[in-house]
């Protein structure tokens, strides 16, 4: 079951939301990249993102949330949820407005599973950059254009993503790949 608990300063979470009925929330290109404009602008300044995923209908991140000595501890997840708040309306009144349209986009709020250790962090890592795969959307996982997967194919490209954390579990990209190309089973991860 998704963990419903309070967001904490320098937790590392798996972070998700959906569209709210059949619709898409990317419909075209574009959407992509004003949807992580969007995420440089609220989330950069909370967290270490390491990983995305943006499908038509869903979106996954993994990050961790950086500390703030200023915000009183009884008040993290507030703080931390407006920012999320924040993300997705701003997205959300952009989209409307664009496709004139009404209503709330997202299902919800956004759920969240906090990454307890260092085994569920590389599964979660394997599953979000897989997503595309796992939902028919391509055969190979480097084919999706909207994941954070080719980011670290190519390293010497800048990028927002805190790559050398995640890559410190790894000696080497070509092992990273190999490592995206095992089967690994999810129902550990428990999504409903």
């Amino acid at each position: 079951m998704i963990n419903t608990e309070n967001f904490e300063f320098e937790g590392t979470y798996h972070i998700f939301s959906h569209v709210n009925g059949t619709e898409v929330i990317f419909r075209e290109p574009s959407n992509y990249q004003f949807f992580l404009k969007k995420v440089e602008k609220y989330i950069l300044p909370i967290a270490y993102i390491y990983a995305y995923c943006l499908l038509p209908n869903h979106f996954h991140l993994l990050l961790r949330f950086k500390n703030f000595d200023d915000v009183n501890s009884e008040n993290e997840h507030q703080f931390l949820m407006k920012h999320f708040g924040n993300l997705l309306n701003a997205y959300a009144k952009a989209y409307n407005k664009k496709y004139n349209r009404k209503g709330a986009l997202f299902l919800n709020a956004i759920k969240r599973k906090k990454i307890s250790d260092e085994k569920y962090l590389l599964k979660v890592l394997h599953y979000i950059h897989n997503n595309p795969i796992n939902h028919g959307l391509v055969n190979k996982i480097d084919q999706w254009k909207h994941s954070s997967y080719n980011s670290y194919l190519n390293s010497e490209k800048e990028s927002k993503l805190n790559r050398k954390e995640i890559m410190r579990y790894f000696d080497s990209v070509e092992i990273f790949r190999n490592y995206h190309k095992s089967t690994i089973e999810y129902d550990f991860l428990n999504f409903e």
